[in-house]
Order: C-alpha cells, then sequence, then structure tokens
C-alpha cells in the first residue's frame, strides 16, 4: 500500500500533466514536467527523440529483461471549455475525482507509471534484474503505434505495458484499426448537361452498397472485422452547376489477428473489379489512408493508417506471473481485450513483443465531456504497476 506521501505525490505529478493542454502535436508541457520527474526521482538517464517522446530509464543492478510502460501524453481537444463543470485544464479535485482533459486517457496512468518506478527503485536500492522504461508517447491519438516505433527501436523491450484504461483489469488484446479510402473517378460536366459527364458520386453510391455486401471476418474472442462508413466527400465542393467528377469515401475497418494489408484490401479489390467489369464508366481503387502531422520538435510524423489486432492466450507465462503478483498485492483482476486500438499494434501486433494493458479508470471515460480519474484507482493502479515489475523483474 502507498504511503500518504506516495500518494500525494503520484496526485500532484498527475495534476501538473494534466494543468499541460497537449493536443497531438503540443504535447511539449507534458514533455517537460516527466523529464523533470525523472531528472528528480532517481532514473539514471532520460531521452528525448525526434518526434518527442521522453523516455526515463531505471537500469538495475543485475543483467535482466527490459520492461517497459507506454503511456501517451496526447489528449483529444477539447471543443467548448464553457461546458464543462470544471475547467478541463485546472485539474480540479472535487468528490474524489481528479478532472480534467487527459485524466483519465491518459495522464493518471503515466503519473502512476513515473511513480511506481521511483518507487520501486528506490525500495530496492536499484538491486533489481533488469531495466524499466516509461514513455510519455506522442501522437497516439492520430497514430496508434506510429510513434511508439521509434521507442521500441531504441529500446528493444522484452515486455511492454500499456496503461490505457482498464478499470484495474489485465487486457491481453485488441482489435486493431484501418482507414480504407475508396475512391471513384468521373468526367465533369455542366450540371445542365448531366448526359456529357460520369457523376463520380453515382458511381460511389453502387459501390457503397455493394460493399455492404461483404461479409466480416470474424474471430471468435475479438469478434467481428468491422468495416463501417464513415465519410464522403465529392470533388468539386462546392459543386453548384458541376457534375462532380471525383468521389472518395472512407471506411474505418477494425482489424482482426492475422489480417494483414494484402488480405484486407482483397475482397474489396476484387469487388470493384468485378463491378467495373460490368460497368465500362465505372473507375474506382481502394487503398490506406495516409496521414502526416507535425510533431512539438517541428519534425513531421507520417504514417499509413494500419493499425494491427493482437492477443495473446491468458495462459502466457508473463501474463500469469502478472495476474498473480497482483492477486498477492490484492487485486483481482480479470484478463480482458480492450474495445478500442492502442500503442499495443505496434508493440504486440507488428513487433511481436510480450504486451498487456493495465490501466486505471473506466475506458468509457476517454474523450468524453467532463472527464475525470477517481484518486482511488490512481493510487491503486501505481501499486498494481509496483506488482508488474515485482513480477517480470525476476
Amino acid at each position: 500500500m502507498l504511503t500518504k506521501e506516495r500518494q500525494d505525490a503520484v496526485i500532484e505529478l498527475c495534476r501538473k500533466l494534466v494543468r499541460q493542454k497537449s493536443y497531438s502535436g503540443e504535447e511539449s508541457g507534458v514533455a517537460a514536467e516527466l523529464k523533470s520527474f525523472f531528472e528528480g526521482h532517481g532514473f539514471d538517464d532520460v531521452f528525448v527523440d525526434d518526434y518527442g517522446n521522453t523516455i526515463g530509464h531505471i537500469k538495475g543492478s543485475r543483467p535482466g529483461k527490459k520492461l517497459l510502460f507506454d503511456g501517451h501524453m496526447d489528449t483529444v481537444p477539447v471543443t467548448d471549455p464553457a461546458v464543462w463543470e470544471h475547467d478541463p485544464f485546472a485539474a480540479d479535485i472535487a468528490d474524489g475525482k481528479i478532472c480534467g482533459r487527459g485524466t483519465s486517457d491518459m495522464k493518471g496512468a503515466l503519473s502512476a507509471m513515473a511513480s511506481a518506478a521511483a518507487n520501486f527503485a528506490a525500495d530496492n536500492g536499484k538491486n533489481f534484474a533488469g531495466d524499466i522504461y516509461v514513455a510519455g508517447v506522442v501522437h497516439e491519438e492520430c497514430f496508434e503505434g506510429v510513434a511508439a516505433r521509434r521507442i521500441s527501436g531504441r529500446v528493444k523491450p522484452d515486455y511492454v505495458v500499456i496503461g490505457e484504461a482498464s478499470n484495474l483489469n489485465i487486457k491481453i488484446g485488441q482489435r486493431g484499426r484501418a482507414e480504407i479510402v475508396v475512391e471513384t473517378f468521373g468526367k465533369a460536366a455542366h450540371s445542365a448537361n448531366p448526359e456529357k459527364g460520369i457523376n463520380a458520386v453515382y458511381k460511389m453510391c453502387k459501390v457503397v452498397e455493394a460493399i455492404r455486401t461483404l461479409t466480416p471476418t470474424h474471430h471468435p474472442v475479438l469478434g467481428n472485422g468491422i468495416m463501417e462508413l464513415t465519410d464522403v466527400k465529392s470533388s468539386p465542393y462546392p459543386g453548384a452547376s458541376v457534375v462532380p467528377e471525383y468521389c472518395r469515401a472512407t471506411y474505418d475497418r477494425r482489424l482482426l489477428v492475422g489480417e494483414t494489408k494484402e488480405s484486407v484490401l482483397k475482397p474489396i479489390q476484387d469487388l470493384l473489379q468485378k463491378l467495373m467489369a460490368e460497368d465500362s464508366e465505372l473507375k474506382a481503387k481502394a487503398s490506406y489512408a495516409v496521414g502526416t502531422e507535425t510533431c512539438y520538435t517541428s519534425n513531421k510524423i507520417t504514417g499509413e493508417r494500419f493499425f494491427p489486432g493482437w492477443l495473446y492466450d491468458k495462459e502466457e507465462p508473463f501474463v500469469q506471473d502478472v495476474l498473480k503478483e497482483m492477486q498477492t498485492a490484492g487485486f483481482e483482476p480479470q484478463i480482458t481485450q480492450y474495445n478500442f486500438c492502442t500503442n499495443g499494434s505496434h508493440y504486440a501486433g507488428e513487433a511481436g513483443i510480450k504486451t498487456l494493458g493495465i490501466g486505471p479508470s473506466q475506458e468509457n471515460l476517454a474523450h468524453t465531456l467532463n472527464e475525470y480519474i477517481e484518486i482511488e484507482q490512481l493510487t491503486k493502479v501505481t501499486e498494481a504497476y509496483y506488482a508488474v515489475m515485482k513480477a517480470l523483474l525476476k
């Protein structure tokens, strides 16, 4: 159990991080607070990479495994602060909760990771086997797993703990996510003479209806590989008196274990080939969206929007080791899966690194109005991360 002093310390760190507004690409304030904490609490070194990921490292006195704790520093925006019950960046405490943007997603977890690592090192005099890394990660809300590639490339961890909200349960997997772009190409004409053109939107309507007939893939644990239409745009826009020559539809595709870029696109591409064979005026293609954002370091981060799913067996030794140590510490975690995408898409899905998720708070509080974290959850997850270190750094 945390001492009162250690409880106060993790609460104060969380509040400091929440007070730093850190939309994606604006994480510098949180990075500075995190770096200051690392430097003042026994971390052996701190590294900030070209994206702005901020990594604190504690080296044990004996050789062993590398354990990485991953917590993203960025948050989704606040659209209207005036409708919040508390200032979203004041980190007010009310009714046993810290209130504000990013408290649950996920500055609470990041504060607990840093605090637990400092506590563990201090209690053991760094006499443990292995290395502890705590990473404050940028741009997760835009690109799950893309900035994390820089971190795993430098650290080369044996284990990763994702701090996304789990209500103190152990998460051993998730569906991934892909953003698929379907495009149709027509021929512009004056809308008074539409027969002289080819309306790309009409062609897209045909494609959209055909895509709805595709049978989704299925996994017995993760469920369906859902593909949902999320956006349609035509060009030129605005298009008064013009037959649109181009149309773009965006789909959110939830990815299952083992699905690849090729296997996910193939049924769509096959369908488009069939439709184009039936309609000589239809020209269409499918691809993955590519995004580019600017980091607070002024460097660009670019990623194709394909973030794989992953899943471990609950009987995996590292999962069971963490479960038993958490039970010894007084927790009763369930072993389940995340319902959303995380940086685990890279660590587990791409790199094959043993990964699990443990976080404070409820999953449905992320991105919400009046976001908060219960102080009890914050202090308890600090104890849970301490237990993870005991379990994996032997």
